[in-house]
């Protein structure tokens, strides 16, 4: 087991991760910006040190002074939560060759499931479904042209690497991919540094659906149940909820051995994600892979009760799967997530500042992963995210119910927050009978009155 972990993140994931070492008895180090001095991971670590201004690029982006800050601490492990540095294999093999355990898959694992349509087609061959699409990256519009009318549209311009909407087009026909292709390119090469794209078929109402998966070093592999993220709003997510209310539970023993042994012929490691696209008819769609702990991670806590960043730490320690997961593990109950974000709720704009009341809600079934406070300062640099609130239910019913409660006792003021939007997707007819798809927020926002 190590001894010291140094956090390579801030906010809620840097102190949900100080809660876990804490339970493991290994001490921690917390690194922040200038922006993040007086917040709580600083406050709680054992030690901190700050590696540079608020911007990330000069901070949590920069990776010789993380790795500073963990050898002059003494670290023998990083933890990058999610986000920043979780999903870079350069910063994992730097971590590598200075005798630092990175906490997550190998680098080659994580390159891998980077380079999106190098991953299609691994897992295409490890026997899980893809979209149909073009086999590489595109080059020209010649090649998307020919790959478009293949596969027939609308079709979906896809960065090759990085993902969160960045990217992202739908060509409905020709003259709409001559003119959004170069747009992609640019959005791709401006947010990941690689401008390359590629083409997948598009689902008009699909759901997003993603199995949570552990492995160890020893070659063992298990899936952990699904988590339903189909309330999105420009591809970011707003509510999860695990189980989803479409998925059966013998498509997700099928599903789910299928989505094991794909993990296991590649050897992976750790925590990760597998996502797909659920159509219409019932047929799911492999689309990514995130090679790390999610933001939406707590909802398969609360209905596997396994804490999923202790397992990772253990897992990376070396220790054998089958000592941290019970075979047979099954799901109980339900949970839901709302991500309570700084936004203003009618525009969805920023809303940087100081909080001046903020009360969290308790309560059965009710769980809070935050690192704001009032008087907290929450800094423009950053993503929004304020809060997660999770309930739990011995069904959808009871958590839905545990949920609107909650969201109506939660008091955050000084800033503009989500909670009147996600106050109003509960009470939604649709919302309330699952009857949803990645569309459904766009669709719901645009029928409401202002908050």
């Amino acid at each position: 087991m190590f001894k010291k972990i140094l956090i390579a993140n801030r906010g809620e994931i840097a102190l949900r991760i100080i809660n876990a070492c804490k339970e493991l008895s290994a001490q921690t180090v917390a690194v922040y910006s200038e922006a993040d001095r007086y917040s709580l991971p600083v406050r709680f670590a054992d030690q901190a040190v700050c590696i540079g201004p608020p911007r990330a690029a000069e901070s949590y982006l920069n990776i010789p002074r993380i790795i500073s800050a963990a050898e002059i601490t003494g670290a023998d492990a990083i933890h990058p939560g999610y986000g920043f540095l979780a999903e870079n294999a350069s910063f994992a093999e730097v971590c590598e060759t200075s005798g630092i355990t990175f906490i997550g898959p190998s680098p080659d694992i994580i390159r891998l499931m980077g380079e999106k349509d190098r991953a299609r087609r691994e897992l295409a061959s490890a026997g899980l479904p893809v979209l149909p699409g073009s086999d590489a990256v595109v080059r020209t519009l010649e090649e998307a042209r020919a790959v478009a009318a293949h596969i027939g549209y609308p079709v979906m311009i896809k960065a090759a690497a990085g993902g969160g909407g960045r990217g992202m087009r739908v060509a409905t026909s020709e003259p709409e991919l001559q003119a959004l292709l170069p747009a992609a390119e640019s959005e791709a090469l401006q947010a990941f540094g690689v401008g390359d794209v590629y083409l997948e078929k598009f689902i008009a109402r699909p759901r997003h659906i993603e199995f949570q998966i552990l492995g160890d070093k020893h070659g063992h592999v298990t899936h952990l149940g699904e988590r339903d993220c189909s309330i999105q709003r420009r591809h970011q997510k707003l509510v999860e909820e695990s189980p989803s209310p479409a998925v059966s539970d013998q498509i997700r023993q099928a599903l789910g051995q299928r989505v094991v042994e794909a993990m296991r012929a590649l050897g992976y490691n750790n925590a990760g994600t597998i996502e797909f696209l659920l159509d219409e008819q019932g047929n799911f769609y492999f689309i990514e892979m995130n090679t790390r702990i999610q933001v939406e991670h707590p909802v398969t806590e609360m209905v596997t009760g396994l804490d999923l960043v202790k397992k990772q730490i253990l897992l990376a320690a070396g220790e054998h799967l089958e000592n941290l997961v019970r075979p047979g593990l099954r799901l109980r109950g339900h949970a839901l997530e709302c991500r309570i974000v700084a936004e203003d709720p009618e525009t969805f704009q920023p809303s940087a500042g100081r909080i001046a009341t903020f009360h969290m809600p308790g309560g059965t079934g009710v769980r809070v992963d935050t690192a704001a406070h009032a008087e907290a300062l929450i800094p423009p640099y950053y993503d929004s995210l304020i809060a997660k609130l999770i309930t739990h239910g011995r069904d959808r019913k009871e958590a839905l119910a545990r949920m609107a409660r909650a969201l109506e006792m939660m008091v955050i003021e000084g800033i503009h927050t989500s909670i009147p939007v996600h106050r109003q997707i509960l009470a939604d007819p649709d919302f309330l009978a699952g009857r949803y798809d990645t569309h459904f927020a766009e669709r719901f926002l645009r029928n409401q009155v202002p908050a």
